[in-house]
């Protein structure tokens, strides 16, 4: 499975990054094709503002396998509005119907709010909007999904871990784990989701000094560190880094505290997992 960094700018779109959006790709069986034909899959795990137009260098909108939503505040789930007019308003019609969308049950009727919609029908025509359940794994191609609730300032936020198993390079099957953390603070779900995880995407947003008195809200570099040493992750990609927050200066944090392979998310890197 390979990830693409669409956006990875913390809380708003940076100059270099839009906001949290991140291309998950990988072959799995068509089921629209003959028996035993393969397609790559792609799925996005979040759809931040800003993040709509960069995502289109590496993929054709209407190749959207599903959308997967950690929470919603804006920089993770706003460009959302955007796609559905991409569906709904497309002149040459649309591939395919119905995109799946994972998220918070809130999710259909804030996009409806968001963009000024009667939340029946809202965009229900366009979008099939599954609700996720605490801890319940669901499958999308080849992708096996497990939301993991986080500890972030509003109603539902979760974490996700991403598994498949895939042949490895001697052609015998090889399980591998992808988890984001979407936004949190330090909690145990967060080492549960990202336990013996190949790569672990994990937000650094704050800053060690800085931001102390804020509880429950982001993580520091030594703290995303912290949660990765615990959970015996094999690789550490720091994301969601606002303007104000230095990448260099995360990364010496997070070094205090994780000794595997340690580097902070950039827009347009791909990274096999």
């Amino acid at each position: 499975m390979k990830l693409t960094i669409i956006g990875a700018s913390g809380s708003f779109p940076g100059p270099g990054s839009p906001a949290s959006c991140y291309l998950v790709t990988a072959e799995g069986p068509d089921p629209d094709g003959a028996p035993g034909s393969q397609k790559t899959w792609r799925i996005l795990m979040d759809l931040g503002n800003g993040a709509l137009g960069t995502l289109q260098r590496y993929m054709a909108l209407d190749d959207i396998d599903a959308v997967l939503l950690t929470h919603l505040h804006p920089d993770h789930c706003m460009d959302l509005c955007g796609l559905h007019v991409a569906i709904r308003w497309n002149p040459y019609g649309w591939k395919g119907i119905h995109v799946p969308v994972y998220g918070p049950e809130a999710t259909a009727d804030r996009m409806a709010t968001a963009y000024g919609l009667d939340p029946d029908p809202g965009m229900h025509p366009d979008f099939d909007f599954h609700h996720w359940q605490a801890n319940v794994p669901v499958t999308v191609g080849p992708f096996t999904i497990t939301p993991v609730p986080v500890r972030h300032p509003i109603d539902e936020a979760y974490a996700l871990r991403l598994e498949i198993t895939e042949p490895g390079p001697d052609g015998e099957p090889v399980h591998r784990v992808l988890t984001y953390s979407g936004d949190t603070d330090t909690c145990d779900g967060l080492v549960e989701a990202a336990r013996d995880a190949d790569l672990f995407l994990c937000e650094a947003a704050f800053q060690e000094g800085r931001d102390d008195g804020i509880d429950g809200v982001h993580l520091t570099g030594r703290r995303a560190g912290q949660m990765a040493t615990d959970a015996g992750a094999r690789r550490l990609l720091l994301t969601h880094l606002p303007v104000w927050t230095d990448p260099l200066a995360a990364s010496i944090e997070a070094r205090e505290t994780y000794a595997g392979d340690l580097a902070v998310a950039v827009s347009g890197v791909t990274y096999r997992v």
